[in-house]
């Protein structure tokens, strides 16, 4: 005899490893490929049939936000220094664009993966540009308390140049297909430098 809440648990059980096969592949692809995969090539990368993403899914555009979320949070964590970790203010921003400098070197770059998904998305309240925006906002934000901290002398406009240049920097590696090799981080003391950040 099979309990309800056995038959949901197994049902739960399929469904979960197909919901994160699904935003696995979605995140490579559309990062690899662009946003404009259809679900039948995204359906046969993950292994997963079309019913069941429409089962787990609104659509594709369900699909692409909720796989940039998943992705985006793990690149805002690779680039931001641990919570805690003794630097100076001035050293955490820093540490933020030679993470930059370092994923630019891997040949696997492509750029970071919410401009690559705003600049596709003409939309500006597509799900998936929601999500983008989210965290460039965070990335401003993470930059606007340490220029504060920093004693920079307008934090809101420090932290949004250095934004533009971590942008400016993420699509100039990807436009020239070549590392950074220390602009970056140089354009980013440069404007540190210039706001009298500590």
């Amino acid at each position: 005899m099979t309990s309800t809440a056995t038959a949901s648990s197994e049902s739960a059980g399929t469904t979960t490893p197909s919901r994160e096969r699904l935003l696995d592949a979605a995140a490579a692809l559309f990062y690899r490929e662009g946003v404009n995969i259809g679900v039948e090539a995204l359906c046969r990368e993950a292994g997963v049939s079309k019913r069941s993403m429409y089962q787990l899914f609104t659509g594709k555009d369900d699909v692409l936000a909720a796989s940039l979320d998943r992705a985006g949070s793990g690149y805002l964590a690779r680039l931001l220094p641990v919570p805690g970790a003794d630097l100076t203010p001035r050293d955490r921003v820093t540490y933020v664009f030679e993470q930059l400098e370092s994923l630019s070197a891997s040949p696997d770059y492509l750029g970071c993966p919410f401009l690559a998904t705003a600049f596709e998305l003409k939309d500006p309240v597509h799900p998936a540009r929601v999500v983008a925006r989210r965290y460039k906002d965070a990335l401003t934000d993470f930059f606007r308390e340490e220029a504060r901290r920093g004693d920079a002398r307008d934090p809101e406009l420090l932290s949004r140049q250095l934004t533009v240049a971590f942008d400016g920097s993420s699509s100039r590696a990807v436009a020239q297909a070549e590392c950074l090799g220390g602009l970056a981080v140089a354009t980013a003391t440069a404007m540190m430098d210039a706001a009298g950040m500590a």
